[in-house]
């Protein structure tokens, strides 16, 4: 496996940290989840922990700093996603840690940074984006923004940047042999992961205009839009070269000699468009343009993308257990000689390997049977024989 023997703590959280975690996870690093005493709710609601392990510490007291920084000694990655001074107010900041792990990659992943005048406040992926500009981009014309979700801070600009920081910084060390903080910022994450809206800008083939929803790639072309059909679901068009342009003109029955329908027409065209695909259903219009190489594609849902017949062919999606009960993407990209962990692997129970992991840092049986009377750390494990 790609990442097999790298060693990861995941300070419990929700969305981009697990993400990250997962995302380490998947390509073969062993990700341990560090959950707060009877927070079995956090751990309901992470959905991106399978084939991680669980262990729950309670971090207010100094007996279970004392287990945490003896787990920390031993890991090459720590992933914590607090707010700034959490981590130092337990004992836990990276002057601590890297000082007894100078080969640890601590890994800060918060809303707006550890310093600045934002850097304590509370915050969400569409404050962020708020931030950073990004939101102010996003939107129909004359509406306002419109937050995608929070895919772009939390999973983009947040977990996923976080993963490739933390291989860049495990490649340095090979080098350096030290580890190293980083601080990933959700706000700037999500800054950088916009960088092409940044940079082109000077580009007048893309930016018609300094209005969100009047561009090339936003909704303000008709060549690049959705479009409702006769049984209320859609078509997603994107032929923005010339000749995919002339092959929807002619699955949409329209001459591409004819001047009137010239790709610059952009709001008359537009409007033909809207009559024109409400005319067909969904599955007849994507007959149609399966025959041409048009850009134009049927708008699925999480239940019709699970069976197209690209995706079937890719196994694009998968299923998580026997019982066929929960699709999930599979992993990307794919390897062609690292042998991945299979995508069925369990989320943890919080708590649920407690036991397993004391004992592979040197607690004996004795020791890890006090710490759970104590209440220290939690085990889902029992009866106590079987610790």
């Amino acid at each position: 496996m790609a990442l097999r023997g790298l060693k990861v703590l995941e300070l419990s959280g929700l969305a981009p940290v697990p993400f990250c975690g997962m995302l380490l996870a998947d390509f073969g690093a062993s990700v341990i989840r560090i959950d707060r005493p009877d927070d079995r709710q956090n751990a309901r609601l992470d959905r991106l922990a399978r084939g991680k392990r669980s262990i729950s510490i309670d971090l207010k007291v100094p007996k279970g700093i004392e287990v945490f920084r003896r787990l920390s000694s031993t890991a090459d990655v720590l992933i914590e996603p607090f707010r700034p001074g959490v981590m130092e107010k337990l004992g836990l900041g990276p002057d601590i840690l890297l000082n007894e792990n100078k080969h640890l990659v601590y890994t800060r992943v918060s809303g707006y940074g550890q310093d600045g005048s934002l850097a304590k406040k509370a915050g969400h992926d569409i404050n962020y984006l708020s931030i950073s500009g990004l939101l102010s981009m996003l939107g129909r014309s004359n509406q306002k923004p419109h937050a995608p979700i929070n895919l772009a801070a939390d999973f983009a600009g947040g977990g996923l940047l976080a993963a490739y920081a933390i291989m860049a910084a495990i490649f340095e060390r090979q080098t350096t042999k030290q580890g190293q903080v980083l601080d990933l910022s959700l706000a700037e994450g999500s800054a950088y992961v916009s960088s092409w809206m940044w940079t082109s800008r000077d580009l007048p083939m893309v930016w018609f205009s300094n209005q969100r929803g009047e561009n090339l790639l936003d909704g303000g072309t008709h060549f690049y839009d959705t479009y409702e059909t006769s049984d209320g679901l859609y078509m997603a068009v994107g032929a923005i070269e010339p000749q995919f342009y002339k092959q929807l003109l002619i699955g949409l029955g329209l001459d591409p000699n004819d001047e009137t329908h010239n790709q610059m027409n952009i709001h008359e065209m537009k409007k033909k468009f809207e009559e024109i695909f409400k005319r067909k259903t969904q599955k007849e219009w994507t007959e149609i343009f399966n025959k041409l190489d048009a850009c134009c594609t049927p708008v699925l849902n999480w239940d019709a993308a699970c069976k197209h017949e690209h995706n079937q062919d890719r196994k694009n999606f998968l299923f998580t257990n026997e019982k066929q009960e929960q699709l999930i993407p599979t992993p990307a990209p794919r390897f062609s000689a690292s042998k991945l962990p299979a995508v069925d692997r369990p989320a943890p129970n919080s708590g649920e390997h407690s036991a397993e992991i004391l004992r592979e840092i040197g607690y004996t049986t004795e020791h890890i049977e006090k710490l759970i009377k104590e209440n220290i750390v939690q085990s889902a494990q029992l009866p106590k024989s079987k610790i």
